[in-house]
């Protein structure tokens, strides 16, 4: 795989669960090449290196909404069990319980991309503070024009999504 090919596959693997960036067990496993089941086997049996803010079981609620988001997680719609999140530190730890160089490869390129995240959103940040700086520092004849790169630099409000079927009061 090429070394953009699979920084953009990891990228799309990388959810805001709980106000965290996290990456899930199905996807993990893909990536590592092993079985969804080993990689939870070999987690259970180095579970003190996983703690919770490390690892965490999605509700019901959230396994719902990712299935119904992308369609690569449809075989879970019925599963009885949920999966497991990932934070960057539990991905991490993985490194420690994977050891394969298959799993050192890829383990690398996951937290190449998680970091040039982490760059990205200090950027934003940055520019945001400079921004205001500048606008306390200028008069208001560019009030106008300040107010437009605001606007092109902050994310769009997301809308709370619709629920589809009968909803009980």
């Amino acid at each position: 795989m090429l070394k953009s090919t699979i920084i953009e596959k990891i990228e799309s693997r990388i959810f805001h669960i709980r106000g965290k960036k996290v990456m899930i067990d199905k996807d993990l496993a893909e990536l590592y090449g092993v079985d969804t089941k080993v990689l939870n086997q070999s987690i259970k049996r180095n579970a003190e290196r996983f703690p919770k803010d490390f690892i965490f079981r999605l509700s019901r609620v959230e396994k719902d909404e990712l299935v119904t988001n992308c369609d690569r997680f449809n075989s879970l719609k019925h599963s009885i069990t949920t999966p497991s999140a990932f934070t960057e530190q539990g991905v991490a730890m993985l490194s420690s319980v994977l050891n394969s160089k298959h799993a050192i490869f890829v383990n690398i390129h996951i937290m190449r991309v998680f970091v040039a995240m982490r760059r990205t959103a200090l950027t934003y940040t940055s520019l945001k503070r400079k921004i205001n700086s500048m606008e306390k520092k200028y008069d208001s004849q560019f009030k106008a024009i300040f107010e437009a790169i605001r606007r092109l630099i902050m994310p769009e409000p997301q809308k709370p999504k619709r629920t589809i079927g009968f909803h009980k009061n």
